[in-house]
């Protein structure tokens, strides 16, 4: 079961990821969002003596790293835990600093997959969305949060231009009967939507689950505080790469990427101490963000959204 979902298991951008990361022989890499192992296999394949330090708040992906614990042994160390804890997970296996770090954001396929995680709302489960030990869950927020409340969530985390409307319509269904599965809300959240709105290019439910569940799993702010404390955690030459399927998670990745750091082709007679704001620790190696080929879009439709953004530290002058 663990290995055929492995198999089964698509990585977004996997030959871009490797390319900006470029696993060293011997270094010592972190996969933050490790999920069912796809980057870590990768990365532990493509030089000779790397480690990986795989991360995942998701205790079934322990189930994953142990299938892979057999090829690799030492190489690979699993921690559950938050990425945004990331500096007291190395702390804790002795580790200063490392050669780089990915992370992909968002939800793993095997998760949407997986109809008792609650995340699809287009296969019928418990309305969840927990990644890990969260304390509210979706069917919390939905049965017990005020109207105003829901809709914010969903404008804000989900960009729902319909979302006092879906609000409004929660709020009157759960006054009948709890809202406990997917199936039930994305039903309610299409008939809320006017009927122009409900034939679009993307399914009328998704903004809405999408704020849930970025919500439910707080998960901007470990974005923010990962990205805080991403500058100590690597080595001088090593690198940062991340990929989002979110905008807001996108947006975020990007100001802090362009705030701490500068272009390749900057002018070099001038000194970095002349550039006025922070400091410039970070050479930028994306200078747009990075998207899935026609291939791998034919391939994999559920990679269209993604985006690749990728730093070097640099080294001390």
């Amino acid at each position: 079961m663990i290995q055929s979902s492995l198999q089964s298991h698509i990585s977004v951008l996997l030959a871009e990821v490797l390319t900006y990361l470029s696993p060293k022989e011997g270094g010592v890499y972190v996969d933050g969002t490790f999920g069912v192992g796809g980057y870590t296999k990768a990365i532990l394949d493509a030089a000779a003596g790397v480690r990986v330090i795989a991360v995942d708040r998701d205790p079934v992906a322990r189930k994953h790293a142990d299938a892979l614990a057999g090829q690799y042994g030492e190489r690979l160390t699993f921690v559950e835990g938050r990425f945004s804890q990331m500096d007291a997970v190395l702390r804790g296996l002795d580790i200063a600093q490392v050669d780089g770090i990915v992370l992909d954001l968002g939800v793993s396929s095997p998760q949407l997959d997986e109809a008792e995680r609650g995340f699809s709302f287009r296969k019928e489960g418990p309305l969840d969305m927990r990644m890990g030990l969260c304390a509210v869950s979706a069917a919390d927020i939905v049965n017990t949060f005020e109207e105003e409340e829901i809709a914010r969530i969903l404008f804000v985390y989900g960009e729902e231009r319909y979302a006092r409307r879906i609000a409004r319509r929660i709020v009157e269904v759960r006054k009948q009967a709890p809202i406990m599965t997917t199936t039930a809300l994305s039903d309610i959240v299409r008939l809320a939507m006017p009927p122009h709105a409900r034939h679009g290019k993307i399914d009328p439910a998704t903004r809405s689950f999408q704020g849930l569940r970025i919500y439910v799993n707080e998960e901007l702010s470990e974005i923010e505080v990962f990205l805080k404390k991403s500058i100590d955690l690597l080595r001088e030459g090593s690198r940062l790469v991340i990929v989002s399927f979110h905008s807001l998670e996108d947006r975020l990745v990007k100001h802090f990427f362009k705030e701490n750091a500068v272009k390749r082709d900057l002018t070099p007679h001038l000194p970095w101490h002349s550039h006025e704001g922070p400091e410039h620790v970070f050479t930028l190696l994306t200078k747009k963000s990075v998207t899935p080929s026609e291939e791998e879009l034919s391939a994999n439709p559920r990679s269209r959204s993604a985006r690749l953004r990728a730093v070097e530290k640099k080294e001390s002058v």
